[in-house]
């Protein structure tokens, strides 16, 4: 707009006759208003406390934002687009002009260098021209719709509803194990339904709670604070529903005339929904759509290639291993640390390629007593040419047999006096936390995208329920008859797990030496 100065303050003014207590306001270092005039903080500044009134200080976070420890995706992805380097620069392929190693989705990309300069060169023509559409669009789709989907969010108030327009009833409900992102996939969801007119309802307590008749409508103020929150607000758990349970949630959704559900979760809220379609015939009350949006720490589920929650799982496991070596280094011990995940490994062989693992025991591979001796080998031939530390990391399903104390006790016997040998399991500590950015703007993403396909479904007679999710950079449905072809059901993990082919490199990683040259 072209008076933002008046159009920020009424916004904010409007905030305050809300109730909301504090209001932030962002400023990119270059940004212009559409005539081209610098925006800077001092000025927004000045704007503020001339027309509102109000106490405003300005923080200028600076070359902070250059500094700390880096995240595990930032690890992961730097060691990633550096062994794709080695790879260009090794490969017999001719390269008929430089390239650009990039990511899209969880897949390395190379691109032309002109290529990439022709479309940054675009966006500043662009913005130069006062085309600011178009810049949006050339910084690419999800840029523009999270963009807009910001502008939804940050409203004072949704907007009302059109005449004659029908307000669809959606529930929203956690199910599994809590992940850190759930509160914002929730925030959300209510956010953007009731911006579409609809009635959002929330279920406390997972399917006991629906069972239960735990229902409430949840409007626009009622998930103020919930997208940096950890845990789940509404509340969740491992039930699935049998028996009495479906007659109990056929009555709930009938008294509350929900025409549609989104549960966010984990594998729990799959087995569920799945529960529920196949007792449609029995209970019509169950003939109306549902969208699974996944969010689970341990990143086993089908259709989707990751989950909300996990990146801040990794995180917390990095945070804390980080420390643990900190420890071990200065006592000359190994250290075998073991993480969550049921049977599925992401999570050990991610936290173990971002903190420098020497061993990493998935359930996907197995684990032998040949494996073990092999590994205490090597950890005695290492700390006899002066080697301080050894870390090696655990799935927590990796064997059944050897669990991590038979590990530390083979391993501290063979080891004599060269190191001492100590556990940590981290535990429910990875379940915890404030979601990272990353798991927040995923959850939003989602979520965003859930609310649309109810809206579509509920008034589609051929409605197909379905599960979203993140596919080579792509969002994508999958129906959920779909979901027994795609997973490993015994051990409760796809059966296609794209980042299994990232073994190779975190093996060659924790080598203690390059391998030598045959002859």
């Amino acid at each position: 707009v072209d008076d933002w100065e008046s159009t920020m303050c009424e916004v904010l003014q409007r905030g305050r006759e809300t109730g909301r207590r504090d209001s932030i306001v962002v400023v990119a270092e270059g940004a212009q208003d559409r005539n081209g005039k610098p925006i800077t903080s001092n000025y927004v500044k000045e704007v503020l406390e001339h027309r509102l009134g109000e106490d405003t200080r300005v923080t200028v976070l600076g070359h902070v934002q250059r500094g700390g420890s880096p995240s595990a995706f930032d690890r992961n992805l730097s060691t990633l687009l550096g062994e794709d380097g080695v790879e260009a620069i090794l490969s017999n392929e001719r390269q008929e002009e430089p390239i650009v190693i990039g990511i899209q989705g969880n897949k390395i990309t190379r691109t032309p260098l002109s290529q990439c300069l022709e479309q940054t060169w675009a966006v500043a023509d662009a913005i130069k021209a006062h085309d600011y559409d178009q810049a949006l669009t050339l910084r690419g789709g999800s840029f523009k719709v999270t963009f807009n989907i910001l502008r939804t969010l940050v409203r004072t108030f949704p907007h009302a509803p059109q005449p004659g327009q029908r307000r669809l009833r959606m529930a929203i409900m956690n199910a599994g194990g809590p992940a850190p992102g759930m509160n914002t996939a929730v925030r959300a969801a209510v956010r953007l339904g009731a911006d579409r007119g609809h009635i959002m309802l929330g279920v406390n307590n997972g399917f006991r709670g629906l069972a239960a008749g735990e229902v409430r409508e949840l409007d626009w103020m009622s998930v103020a604070g919930f997208a940096s929150r950890g845990g789940a607000e509404l509340g969740t758990n491992r039930h699935v529903p049998t028996g009495r349970d479906f007659y109990d949630i056929a009555r709930t959704l009938e008294k509350h005339q929900i025409e549609g559900i989104m549960i966010i979760g984990g594998w729990t809220g799959y087995q569920s929904a799945l529960a529920l379609y196949n007792q449609r015939t029995n209970y019509p009350a169950f003939d109306i759509p549902i969208v699974l949006l996944p969010a689970t720490i341990n990143n086993n589920l089908p259709g989707t290639e990751l989950s909300v929650g996990a990146d801040t799982a990794l995180n917390s496991i990095i945070w804390a291993v980080d420390k643990i070596k900190q420890s071990a280094v200065a006592s000359r011990r190994v250290f075998i640390v073991q993480v969550m995940g049921h049977y599925c490994g992401y999570l050990s062989l991610m936290g173990g390629m971002a903190t420098g693992a020497e061993r990493v025991y998935l359930h996907e591979e197995g684990v032998t007593l040949n494996d073990m001796v092999i590994d205490v080998q090597k950890l005695t031939s290492g700390f006899k040419h002066g080697k301080r530390l050894g870390l090696m990391i655990r799935n927590e399903n990796a064997n059944e047999i050897y669990s991590t104390n038979f590990m530390a006790a083979l391993f501290e016997e063979e080891g004599g006096k060269l190191f001492d040998v100590r556990t940590a399991i981290l535990g429910h500590m990875q379940q915890g936390g404030n979601p990272t950015p990353f798991d927040r703007i995923f959850a939003i993403r989602l979520a965003s995208k859930c609310i649309q396909y109810l809206e579509d479904q509920i008034t589609n007679p051929d409605y197909i329920s379905a599960c979203i999710g993140q596919i080579g950079g792509k969002i994508e449905f999958q129906d959920i008859r779909d979901i027994p072809r795609m997973m490993d059901m015994e051990h409760t993990r796809p059966k296609n797990q794209w980042w299994m082919r990232l073994r190779p490199i975190e093996r060659m990683l924790s080598q203690p030496g390059p391998r030598k040259k045959p002859g």
